[in-house]
């Protein structure tokens, strides 16, 4: 499995300029993530009289130029998402978004991946165009072997005779005239994957609470969810104590 951040959410120049450069001088407003910047906007568009475009400009200093009230550290916007992470407002973590490339999933975890459809976006490579015969560009599929079979020498025997076995038979089916549409049908859940995923950060933190090591859920999404919350965390630092509290309102 290999989970890489493509892209995500970040301020536009015009809005740099005008709303922010100016307040550099700010050391806290000047180590705030671009994640940050859009949270605060929306948050406090929602209880603010200011507009969304002056929220910045008139309310950084209070939220990031002060420590954090409840005594929990960081800045008064630390606190402000903490405040509306705990009473489930997080909607207003949904303008911020990340597109993951997501390579060598099985088709079985890609089942429980999609299962999750609000907030995220799929681009799934194709088992009708993509031709996966042993003398296909692919050269054949590849598939997931899962760890309960590596340790007994005659499971992950038979595991591997089964992936030979419908490999032979597409080839077979493909040989035959049949098209790649019809004969993917003898593939195998293990058969891997990959996909370009976008989603906002609330349906992020709703599929880790839910799909994390530790919640019931099956080992390979389990290890899809931590690498796509060390991708985000990596990026945006100040996420990583909410992930597994999930969404709300």
């Amino acid at each position: 499995m290999n989970v890489k951040l493509i892209a995500h959410t970040q301020i536009s120049k015009r809005f740099l300029n005008e709303n922010i450069e100016p307040y550099l001088k700010n050391e806290e407003l000047n180590r705030t993530t671009d994640g940050q910047i859009v949270s605060l906007t929306a948050i406090r568009t929602c209880y603010s009289p200011n507009k969304p475009s002056e929220i910045v400009k008139k309310e950084s200093e209070r939220y990031f130029g002060r420590t954090a009230s409840d005594g929990q550290g960081g800045t008064e916007a630390d606190r402000l998402f903490r405040q509306i992470v705990a009473s489930k407002h997080t909607s207003t973590l949904e303008h911020i978004t990340f597109t993951f490339a997501i390579e060598g999933i099985s088709r079985a975890c890609l089942a429980q991946l999609t299962r999750h459809r609000v907030g995220f976006s799929y681009s799934v490579q194709s088992q009708r165009y993509v031709k996966f015969g042993t003398n296909d560009k692919s050269g054949g599929f590849n598939y997931v072997i899962p760890p309960s079979l590596i340790s007994t020498n005659a499971a992950l025997f038979a595991f591997e005779k089964a992936m030979e076995d419908a490999q032979k038979r597409y080839n077979q089916l493909r040989d035959a005239g049949v098209p790649a549409e019809d004969a993917r049908m003898v593939l195998p859940q293990a058969a891997v994957t990959n996909l370009v995923l976008t989603a906002n950060l609330r349906a992020l933190l709703d599929f880790y609470s839910k799909r994390r090591k530790g919640s019931g859920a099956q080992w390979e999404i389990a290890e899809l969810a931590e690498r796509l919350r060390e991708e985000v965390v990596a990026v945006e630092p100040w996420l990583d104590p909410f992930f597994g509290k999930g969404g709300g309102e």
